[in-house]
């Protein structure tokens, strides 16, 4: 089965996405989320199934929370800074 979804970038916080089960559904995101959030800018719509491949979400658990809570939160990569700053672990 086949789900769009809208994705959208966040203003305040380089490489969080917020991925929407309707074009401009922000009814379903809580108000404390979309403050951290911020302005939200369109990046794209997407067409998910189980064949479909994400970079940084387990598909089947992206369309699953779409159909019960309306959005999917993606988190920016966690950074660890010994890997940047050559420090040892």
């Amino acid at each position: 089965m086949k789900r769009s979804c809208w994705i959208y970038k966040s203003s305040k916080k380089d490489e969080m996405y917020l991925y929407l089960a309707e074009e401009d559904g922000f009814a379903a995101v809580p108000e404390g989320l979309m403050a951290h959030f911020g302005k939200p800018t369109l990046v794209m719509e997407l067409a998910l199934d189980m064949d479909r491949q994400l970079a940084r979400a387990e598909v089947g658990a992206v369309m699953r929370q779409l159909e019960s809570e309306g959005y999917y939160l993606q988190m920016p990569p966690e950074l660890r800074p010994d890997i940047y700053h050559g420090n040892e672990a």
